[in-house]
């Protein structure tokens, strides 16, 4: 039986990588995460895990000053809430969610998070940010303890999850593309619903995405 509630973490990784096996880029000062968790939810609801932790995330950098948002499903954003449309949003971390179980039981999830912290610009790939160009080099074992504490508070109150992911989120209300497996999805992102379903308003009616790669279009 494997414990859970553990946390692993790493100065630097060597083979990191994200969401279709792509390689994530993982230097000496960053915050690479994985976390064993055991919850109890079926299968279906663990996509809402990918989002508590994103939320956990950017709660995690609120007190530096980084002003940092979401976007569907899984990245944390260098953000302009209320600021330019056309800005740049340079990526500041990832999350990547695995699992096993059954069709009515989960066995264990790991939930990853890559948050580049002390590292620096040029060390990272085009596109990406990291706390040490935004603010300065930071405590990386406050900022794990506040992303955990955070983590655990959505957990235990799992219906807070979506509330607190919209109040955040980078996507909603901004014109999208979502690559899917079926295609892709354009239109103005509405809504997040359980279990972590984006929302699209296209000239053919709302579309409900599960997953799928999500591009914030600029303003023509």
């Amino acid at each position: 039986m494997l414990p859970e509630n553990v946390v692993v973490l790493a100065d630097e990784q060597t083979g990191g990588r994200g969401r279709l096996d792509r390689l994530w880029a993982s230097p000496s000062g960053g915050v690479w995460s994985s976390v064993l968790l055991r919850p109890d939810l079926p299968p279906a609801q663990v996509p809402l895990l990918t989002l508590a932790t994103g939320v956990a995330t950017v709660r995690a950098v609120e007190p530096l000053g980084v002003d940092a948002g979401l976007k569907w499903p899984n990245d944390v954003l260098v953000g302009r809430q209320g600021g330019d449309p056309r800005a740049d949003e340079p990526k500041l971390a990832g999350i990547l969610t695995e699992m096993a179980g059954e069709a009515d039981r989960t066995a264990w999830v790991v939930v990853g998070v890559g948050l580049n912290a002390n590292v620096d610009a040029d060390a990272l790939p085009p596109g990406a940010t990291s706390l040490r160009e935004q603010v300065g080099d930071v405590d990386r074992r406050e900022l794990v303890q506040r992303l955990l504490a955070s983590l655990d508070a959505l957990v235990t109150a799992p219906e807070r999850i979506l509330p607190e992911w919209r109040e955040v989120s980078l996507t909603l209300g901004r014109r999208v593309r979502v690559t899917t497996a079926s295609g892709a999805v354009v239109g103005t992102a509405t809504d997040v619903e359980p279990p972590g379903r984006l929302v699209v308003e296209t000239d053919d009616g709302p579309v409900r995405v599960h997953a799928g790669d999500c591009e914030h279009l600029r303003p023509a």
